[in-house]
C-alpha cells in the first residue's frame, strides 16, 4: 500500500510538472518582448512546435509503454523535460527558443498516455483517482503563471525556464531511487470495463473524438490567452507580470476543485449524467468571458475554467471504462494525439485573433461555439451505461 501511494504521488507530481513546463511561455512572453524586440502576437507562435509535439509524440510514447516499460518511459519523461526546459532558458534568440519549446513538448507528450495508464491500472473505480490527478495537473497550470511571473520579474525570463527544469530533474532522480521494475510494472489484469455493443462503442468513441478535439482547443486557447486577457482587462487590479501570474494562479487553483467534484460524481453517477451539464455550462460562460472586464471578468474566468477543467477527467474516464487494460496506454495515446493536436491550433488562433482585432472577444465567441458542438455530441452519448454499470456492481 505504501509503495502504491508513493508511486501515485510521483505520477501526480509528474502531471504537475508536465503542465507547468508546457505553460511557462504564455506568461514569460509578456516579459521577453523588450529583449527580443518583438511583440506578443509575433512571439507567441514560437510555442507552436511544442504544442504540436505534445500531441504527435503521444502515439510512440503509448506504443513504447505497452511494449517496453511504462516506468522506463516515466524516467525519460522527468529527465527529458527538465533538461529541455533548462536548455530553453539558455536560448540566444527566437529560433533557439522555438527549438527548446519543441523539445519540451516532445518529452511532455510522454506523460498522459503513460502516467495516466499507470495510475488507473487494475482499478475498478477511476473517478476519484483521475480527479486527484487532475487537481495536480491544474496546480501545474496555475503555478506556471505564478512561478513564471515571479521569476521573470525578480531574476529574468530565463530563470523561469531553468528553475522549474531543475526541479523536474530532482523529482526524476527521486523517482528513480524510489521505484524498481517490480514496483512499477505490476501484472496487468482484466479490470472491469463496460462491455458495450459495437454500435455503442462507435458512438462512444465518436463523441470522445469530438469532445477531445473541441476541448483541446478550448483548454489551450483559454490557458494561453488568459495572462494577456488579465493584463489588458484587470489593469485596475495589477500592473506587473507577477501580479498577473498571481491572479491566473488563483483562478486555476479554485477551478481545480472541479476535478475532485467531477471525479466523485463519476464514481457514483452514469457518465452521461455528469458529461452533459459540465459541457453545457461552458457555452454561456465562454461567451460572457468575451465581453466582461475587471472583477466581473475575474469571476467569469473562475466559473469558466471550473467547467473547462471539469471536462478533463470525464474524457479520461471514457477511455478507462471502455478499453481493456493491456492496450490502454495506446488508447490514451490516441486520445491525447487528438487533444493536443487540436490544441496546437489554439496558438495561431490566439495570435491571429489578437493581431487582427486587438482584443479577445472573437476568440471567446469561437470557443463558446466549440463548447456548444461538444454539448450536442454529449447528448448522443449512450445511456445504456447506467444499467450495465449496475449489473457489474451487483456481480
Amino acid at each position: 500500500m505504501g509503495a502504491s501511494r508513493g508511486m501515485s504521488l510521483f505520477l501526480n507530481l509528474g502531471h504537475t510538472l508536465d503542465h507547468l513546463l508546457m505553460l511557462i511561455f504564455p506568461t514569460v512572453v509578456l516579459a521577453m518582448g523588450a529583449e527580443l524586440g518583438r511583440g506578443y502576437a509575433d512571439l507567441l507562435p514560437l510555442s507552436l512546435g511544442g504544442f504540436i509535439a505534445f500531441g504527435a509524440f503521444s502515439i510512440p510514447a503509448g506504443w513504447l509503454a505497452d511494449r517496453w516499460s511504462r516506468r522506463g518511459l516515466m524516467v525519460v519523461f522527468f529527465f527529458g523535460i527538465g533538461t529541455a526546459s533548462i536548455l530553453t532558458g539558455f536560448a540566444t534568440g527566437p529560433w533557439h527558443i522555438a527549438l527548446g519549446l519543441t523539445l519540451v513538448g516532445v518529452f511532455a507528450a510522454i506523460y498522459h498516455p503513460v502516467g495516466i495508464a499507470m495510475l488507473v491500472a487494475n482499478r475498478e473505480n477511476v473517478g476519484r483517482v483521475l480527479g486527484v490527478n487532475g487537481v495536480f495537473g491544474n496546480v501545474g497550470v496555475a503555478f506556471s503563471a505564478l512561478i513564471a511571473g515571479a521569476l521573470a520579474d525578480a531574476v529574468g525570463w530565463r530563470a523561469a525556464f531553468i528553475v522549474p527544469g531543475a526541479i523536474a530533474l530532482g523529482v526524476g532522480a527521486a523517482f528513480v531511487l524510489f521505484t524498481s521494475e517490480t514496483q512499477a510494472e505490476t501484472p496487468l489484469r482484466r479490470s472491469g470495463f463496460y462491455k458495450a455493443s459495437r454500435a455503442d462503442l462507435a458512438r462512444v468513441f465518436a463523441v470522445l473524438t469530438v469532445a477531445t478535439a473541441c476541448g483541446g482547443v478550448i483548454f489551450n486557447a483559454a490557458t494561453i490567452s488568459m495572462p494577456k486577457v488579465f493584463d489588458e482587462r484587470l489593469s485596475a487590479l495589477t500592473h506587473s507580470t507577477f501580479g498577473i501570474g498571481m491572479l491566473v494562479c488563483g483562478v486555476y487553483l479554485i477551478a481545480a476543485v472541479a476535478q475532485l467534484c467531477v471525479g466523485w460524481w463519476l464514481d457514483r453517477r452514469p457518465l452521461k449524467s455528469v458529461f452533459v451539464p459540465v459541457v453545457a455550462l461552458q457555452v454561456p460562460l465562454l461567451a460572457l468571458a468575451g465581453t466582461t472586464e475587471s472583477y466581473l471578468m475575474l469571476a467569469t474566468a473562475v466559473a469558466m475554467m471550473f467547467f473547462v477543467f471539469g471536462q478533463i477527467p470525464i474524457n479520461d474516464a471514457m477511455i478507462a471504462r471502455y478499453t481493456a487494460e493491456e492496450w490502454r496506454a495506446r488508447a490514451y495515446a490516441v486520445r491525447y494525439v487528438v487533444s493536443f493536436g487540436a490544441s496546437a491550433l489554439a496558438v495561431p488562433l490566439v495570435a491571429w485573433v489578437y493581431k487582427s482585432s486587438g482584443d479577445f472577444k472573437l476568440l471567446y465567441y469561437v470557443l463558446g461555439t466549440l463548447a456548444f458542438i461538444t454539448f450536442t455530441a454529449a447528448l448522443l452519448f449512450p445511456t445504456e451505461e447506467e444499467k450495465a454499470t449496475a449489473k457489474e456492481m451487483a456481480a
